[in-house]
């Protein structure tokens, strides 16, 4: 029997976009608008971190439960209960009056991220097998863009709007994703699971998640701490979203150039060798002279954090040898990936506290980001599979 010709990619292209310009704005407007925050709600910084660290808790955690997600509701329902609760979490904000309820919308947003980004990649496999990869890189390239368009942005329409309806303006495209999601989306007539079980008892998959996690963190750290590191070193909030819009745009460019460079490298090491030292070098920058370093620590730090997250689940597909084995294999790194990384930005929140600054924050970063160069020796091409 002949199989079905797949799908147009169009439709998946348009929708994979869509979903991922929606993931990470509830998160990324957040950083540039902290002072005000702060200010008005009375926000410490333990509480201000809890906004970047549950929306990538529920990523971990989801990702985890990602193929029981699959069986209970499968992908259109999940995702689209994703949107739904991106859009309540955003519209919700308007009537933020404590910091509790921006945290509770930080929970709520982030199960509807989680959602979204645990199903979307099963989906587009499924749903668009000959193309599937170049969809996730649309749909990676979504989601950092909606990042970067957020940062930017996040002051300003605070400046015209107030900031309670900067953060409440999300909710607009995530109505518009989820509208063309419930209208266009369609599931396959046969589901199957994409993943087995999770590979507790293997030693390489927890290597390959503490690598995963530790990189991961650099990039939460950044995403929640960037703005207010140079809004406390006298930068205006608008500049200091401008900044994280910029190392976002540039992590999109170094995955871009991950992705057509990377079958020149069989030894991934050396990339991944290349790509710790950029991230060292950035927060380097950080740590010794961030003023007259800005552009120079953010384009380092885009560039090393961007090409650090493709690499590191490349890394771990090649410790694969069936479809199946991948999604269990990349369910395990990406979960409890991101659940180490949700802790980065909780610790700094806690450091910025006690020591009224977050150089130590990221000198602790740099620990981490340096001890990635002795685990990723193992990663040899003659590796055997797990």
């Amino acid at each position: 029997m002949k199989n079905r010709p797949s799908p147009t990619p169009i439709g998946g292209a348009i929708l994979a976009i869509l979903v991922g310009l929606n993931l990470r704005p509830i998160m990324a407007s957040i950083s540039p608008l902290l002072k005000i925050l702060q200010s008005d709600l009375t926000l410490d910084s333990r509480q201000a971190s809890l906004l970047t660290t549950l929306p990538v808790m529920m990523m971990g955690l989801f990702a985890l439960a990602g193929a029981w997600l699959q069986r209970r509701m499968g992908e259109k329902k999940g995702i689209a209960l994703g949107l739904l609760l991106i859009t309540l979490a955003s519209l919700n904000r308007f009537y933020t009056n404590s910091a509790t309820t921006l945290i509770v919308t930080a929970a709520m947003g982030g199960i509807g991220i989680a959602l979204a980004q645990a199903l979307m990649p099963a989906f587009l496999k499924r749903r668009y097998p000959d193309k599937a990869g170049s969809l996730l890189g649309l749909f990676t390239t979504g989601i950092m863009g909606g990042a970067a368009i957020s940062s930017a942005l996040s002051v300003p329409l605070a400046h015209l709007f107030g900031w309670r309806q900067s953060l409440a303006l999300a909710a607009i495209p995530a109505i518009i994703a989820c509208a063309f999601w419930v209208i266009f989306a369609h599931n396959p007539k046969k589901p199957s699971s994409l993943t087995g079980g999770l590979p507790f008892k293997k030693g390489r998959a927890w290597l390959l998640m503490a690598f995963f996690g530790i990189g991961t963190g650099a990039y939460t750290l950044v995403l929640a701490w960037l703005p207010p590191y140079y809004v406390e070193l006298g930068w205006p909030a608008s500049y200091a979203g401008y900044l994280l819009g910029i190392l976002t745009l540039t992590e999109v460019l170094a995955g871009l150039l991950v992705s057509s460079l990377i079958h020149h490298f069989p030894d991934r090491r050396i990339p991944l060798t290349i790509v710790i030292l950029l991230t060292l070098l950035g927060l380097g920058c950080l740590i010794t002279a961030p003023l007259s370093l800005a552009f120079l620590a953010t384009i380092l730090l885009g560039l090393g954090i961007g090409a650090l997250f493709p690499l590191s689940l490349i890394v771990a597909l090649d410790h694969t040898h069936s479809p199946k084995e991948a999604g269990s294999l990349l369910a395990f790194v990406q979960g409890g990936g991101y659940l180490i990384a949700s802790f980065m930005p909780f610790f700094a929140g806690i450091l910025r506290d006690e020591m009224a600054s977050l150089r130590l924050a990221w000198a602790g970063m740099a620990v981490g980001i340096a001890l990635l160069l002795i685990l990723c020796r193992p990663f040899s091409p003659k590796r055997d599979h797990l």
